[in-house]
């Protein structure tokens, strides 16, 4: 049974950092494609990243490209977004979910069918 969980999430200050932990089971993570997701009150979810065994290479949104990297820890099968330079616009919550692996990893939602419950962001000034 896929399952996947978030941790990481909290209040940091703008300009600050944080970490979010994406732990799988039930698939191994590295055969697949693995998106952070994110939703703010009121708006749709919006692709943030994504990492799959693919040439490709990671995908960002444009909103996040310099400041958020996500990476993988094979061993601990677990996907990770590092977020610098937050800001106020970066407050949601988060989500990991994974799909079938791609070349380069989509971060439209409709592509993913597994997700986890999600962690919140809050960042303030």
């Amino acid at each position: 049974q896929v399952q996947l969980v978030e941790s990481g999430g909290g209040s940091v200050q703008a300009g600050g950092s944080a970490r979010l932990s994406c732990a799988a089971s039930g698939f191994a993570s590295n055969g697949a494609c693995v998106g952070w997701f994110r939703q703010r009150p009121g708006e749709a979810r919006e692709g943030v990243a994504a990492i799959g065994p693919g040439l490709g290479g990671p995908s960002y949104a444009d909103s996040v490209k310099g400041r958020f990297t996500i990476s993988r820890d094979d061993g601990k099968n677990t996907v990770y977004l590092e977020m610098n330079n937050l800001k106020i616009e970066d407050t949601a919550m988060y989500y990991c979910a994974t799909t079938q692996a791609y070349r380069r990893c989509p971060i439209t939602q409709e592509e993913y069918d597994s997700w986890g419950q999600g962690t919140q962001v809050s960042v303030s000034s």
